[in-house]
């Protein structure tokens, strides 16, 4: 069994209860955004087996938003069981941003992030996402206009910055915090790394290190507890954002919990229990979509529980290519039988290896 000591050390960066302005956290572990996988049946799918302290949307272009594309009030889509929730906007328009972040306050979200560490390129190529990061005198005003035009909390996600040259997080940390920003999430790479390269547990520290009150929540290459344990002890982050680790693993949250308060660290959720966990995901995007939406949907994320349930190459095959409930529920009653097989009771591996873009950045 993996042996890690709790560490927890109430501190100005660590503190009991995680707050975002007046927004309280259940836990110091929440749901980071992934374009194309934090919709809401994933999200609801999560809160029923182990609720994070927060969970945000995938990002969404403020001005598409505004004209309610269909597309876009999908990704932002959400109800009562959804909480606490906070939408992630991208845009560089103050005036597009700020009523953004107003229309989702009369929404109902809890709070509003703001994205400065997406590299695909076309986002950075109009100034969103981790270019902000290159003009400070217009994103520190823009985040200012946005925090001064609502109540709610106003969070940001940001890089370490552009490049190795170019490491500005603990100055914008710094400007935000004076800014009137609640929280910072910090992924602990530059925009030239991609996610190539290991995370920089040192430049989260030094964003820790520039605030004074509001929390960091470090982000990137958490999988299991020990890069969980890794991540608190030497970077000092109140928290953490956990993104595709919760993809393979959403015990994640519930087990990160339960070591924190009692130090236990044994693997959540048995095959059985995960299989269980694929059919209400799927349920939930039929029951939010439609069937056949749900099924193009699900295709994106069945190689996901295909890593962790191993039911062999030709139900994978047949489940990236699901076209009805039926199909999916004839595949699951499969699996269970290959489950029944090797002991409904197994814990799959702890350790998976997670996907990620490669190639030129350029190209995302």
């Amino acid at each position: 069994m993996l042996e890690l000591s709790p560490v927890f050390p109430v501190s100005a960066s660590r503190p009991a209860v995680i707050r975002l302005g007046g927004l309280a956290l259940r836990s110091r572990y929440t749901l980071a955004p992934l374009a194309g996988y934090t919709n809401l049946p994933f999200r609801l799918a999560v809160r029923e087996v182990a609720p994070p302290g927060l969970a945000t949307t995938d990002l969404v272009n403020a001005r598409a938003m505004l004209v309610r594309s269909r597309r876009t009030m999908e990704l932002i889509k959400t109800c009562p069981a959804d909480r606490p929730l906070s939408v992630q906007i991208y845009g560089t328009e103050p005036a597009i941003m700020c009523e953004a972040a107003k229309w989702l306050e009369n929404y109902g979200v809890n709070s509003v992030d703001i994205n400065m560490g997406c590299p695909v390129h076309k986002v950075v190529r109009g100034g969103g996402g981790s270019a902000m990061m290159c003009d400070s005198v217009s994103t520190i005003a823009l985040v200012r206009a946005i925090v001064e035009s609502v109540k709610i909390p106003i969070t940001v996600k940001m890089r370490l910055g552009w490049d190795d040259d170019q490491l500005t997080a603990p100055f914008f940390a710094r400007e935000f915090e004076k800014a009137g920003v609640a929280g910072l999430t910090i992924h602990g790479r530059t925009r030239e790394q991609g996610f190539s390269g290991h995370v920089k547990l040192d430049g989260i520290r030094a964003v820790v290190e520039a605030v004074e009150r509001i929390p960091v929540l470090g982000n990137g290459d958490v999988r299991s507890l020990a890069d969980a344990e890794r991540m608190l002890r030497e970077t000092g982050c109140a928290g953490i954002a956990i993104g595709r680790g919760a993809l393979l693993n959403p015990w994640t949250f519930a087990q990160l919990e339960r070591w924190e308060r009692t130090g236990e660290t044994r693997f959540l959720g048995t095959y059985r229990e995960r299989l269980t966990l694929m059919d209400r995901h799927f349920r939930l995007l039929v029951e939010h979509q439609t069937e056949r939406f749900a099924c193009l949907t699900f295709r994106k994320v069945a190689t996901w529980y295909c890593k962790v349930l191993k039911p062999g190459r030709a139900i994978q095959q047949e489940l990236v290519m699901i076209d009805s409930l039926r199909h999916f529920e004839e595949i699951v009653e499969r699996i269970g039988e290959i489950i029944e097989g090797r002991g409904a009771d197994e814990l799959p591996d702890a350790e998976m290896n997670i996907k990620v873009p490669s190639g030129p950045i350029e190209h995302w």
